[in-house]
């Protein structure tokens, strides 16, 4: 055990060097065997950092708005500088292989340096002459500690869609990163450090339920940000707003791709491919529900087929296309979905219980899954399963294939794969979901725009990055000035009215 490495918190700008009384295991998951050790914060602690980013956010919101862009520039450098470094860790610790690993360490890239516009984006407004000699301007001001608890999937990139924002706008950070892959954002609180930024604004503190449940309950949050699964994000939603707090919590998703008989086939199944087994599956913006409009979906399914035939499964280090999932135990999960599949009727074209891998043996190993005519009713079409199985619905027409994508729970990202204009502009405004790809697979917007769904994959009014990020972690005030001269004043008890 020699060469396991203790992972602890990052607070007030160092590493916690006290004793933890609870750890979690890490694993690599392409060999199956431990590589760290993560200490669970207790509610002392997590106390303890609530406290100082306290503090230290007192400080940071009156640093000049020069101040602040400067160290995130300096941060954008050294991360731009060392982003192979982060993503190493990624593919160490989730498995994803590394060209996808440095694909998310560089979107959310893009929102620090989006973030270093923020002299612009907090910019107010201003009425001269209002009223007689009354002026009426606005400001945004930063809402004070912001909390962000972040899922195993992108231990990267989904704190970059809040952190950056949350800094430039004068809040301080606590972040509590998966407990599965914990490390990508201690080395990232080491680049904040490097950059200039003031000890105890960027705090890290890993943990599991116990600390969650502390920075939902306690009065010196002010703001909550999570991204995982509808269950817990709807729970992270009701217990954070109960408590006073500003909460926007994106849940799950079941991504829908509509295939039109006049799209590209061969476009569209390279797009299925891509979108369903990028990271193992492990993607709330993954394509998991293909809908082909008859006549073409045999001739769809084998392109698809003919393709995952040439996907190498294995470590993400080896040149792999395809990673390991995350943990045994969400192996075996998604695993049971494809037992279920079987069980409830649907044809099994591609069996990825058994794979061919480039890895140890002990590694977290589901192959490539593709299951044709899938029903509604079926678990594997209900359900987030959160791995690489793409299932199939043959549908008849546009409107059955919309009706379908619609009537289902979640409202995350969709696509539509088609050359006519037409039905791609009616589909934009029909469906009923947050984020649209037009012969896109992956519709996950530019950080100048903003990222959330609709129904049960988003609880709060507010997306991630974007203007919606900027004004989620900031609160507006309205001034109505009026600077008299000594003539004016006198007594007057009605109300004020604008003259």
């Amino acid at each position: 055990m020699s060469d396991v490495k203790r992972i602890s918190h990052h607070i007030n700008g160092a590493y916690w060097t006290g004793s933890a009384e609870r750890s979690g295991d890490v694993y690599n998951p392409a060999t199956g065997k431990v590589t760290g050790k993560v200490d669970f914060a207790s509610v002392a602690v997590v106390d303890q950092a609530i406290e100082i980013a306290t503090r230290a956010q007192a400080e940071w919101r009156n640093a000049s708005l020069a101040k602040r862009v400067q160290v995130l520039f300096a941060f954008r450098e050294i991360l731009n500088a060392r982003k192979e470094e982060v993503a190493r860790l990624i593919t160490a610790e989730h498995g994803k292989v590394l060209s996808d690993a440095l694909g998310e360490v560089t979107r959310g890239l893009e929102v620090v340096e989006f973030a270093c516009g923020i002299p612009h984006l907090l910019k107010g407004s201003y009425s001269e002459g209002a009223s007689t000699s009354i002026d009426v301007y606005s400001i945004r001001q930063p809402l004070g500690v912001s909390a962000i608890i972040s899922p195993f999937n992108f231990p990267a990139m989904v704190p970059m869609w809040f952190f950056p924002i949350a800094i430039a706008a004068g809040n301080a950070v606590i972040i509590k990163p998966s407990e599965k892959d914990p490390s990508p954002v201690n080395l990232i609180a080491e680049f904040w450090k490097e950059a200039g930024l003031p000890d105890g604004v960027f705090n890290v503190v890993h943990g599991d339920k116990v600390a969650v449940d502390r920075l939902l309950e306690h009065p010196g949050i002010a703001s909550i940000s999570f991204v995982g699964s509808t269950p817990i994000a709807r729970y992270i939603y009701e217990t954070g707003t109960k408590n006073g707090k500003r909460v926007q919590a994106l849940g799950g998703a079941k991504n829908h791709m509509l295939v039109l008989p006049d799209a590209d086939l061969d476009l569209a199944a390279d797009a299925a491919v891509n979108a369903g087994f990028g990271s193992a599956g492990e993607r709330c913006m993954a394509i998991s529900a293909l809908v082909a409009v008859e006549p073409v979906a045999d001739a769809l399914v084998k392109k698809i087929s003919d393709r995952m035939a040439t996907l190498k499964t294995g470590d993400g280090t080896q040149g792999s296309d395809m990673g390991p999932l995350v943990t045994a135990v969400h192996r075996d999960k998604v695993a049971s979905y494809v037992d279920a599949g079987v069980r409830e009727g649907a044809a099994l074209v591609v069996d990825g219980r058994n794979p061919k891998i480039n890895g140890a043996a002990e590694g977290f190993w589901l192959g490539p899954t593709l299951f044709d005519r899938v029903t509604p009713e079926m678990s594997i079409y209900k359900d987030e399963i959160f791995g690489p199985v793409l299932s199939v619905i043959r549908v008849q027409s546009y409107d059955e294939g919309l009706a379908l994508i619609n009537k289902h729970q979640y409202g995350n990202g969709t696509a539509i794969f088609t050359n006519d204009g037409g039905a791609a502009r009616r589909f934009q405004n029909e469906v009923q979901v947050g984020m649209i790809g037009i012969n896109v697979p992956i519709p996950v917007p530019t950080a100048y725009y903003s990222f959330g769904g609709w129904k049960n994959s988003l609880f709060g009014d507010t997306h991630a990055h974007g203007t919606e990020g900027v004004h989620f972690f900031t609160r507006g005030k309205v001034v109505t000035s009026r600077w008299l001269d000594p003539s004016h004043g006198g007594i007057n008890l009605g109300f004020p009215q604008n003259r």
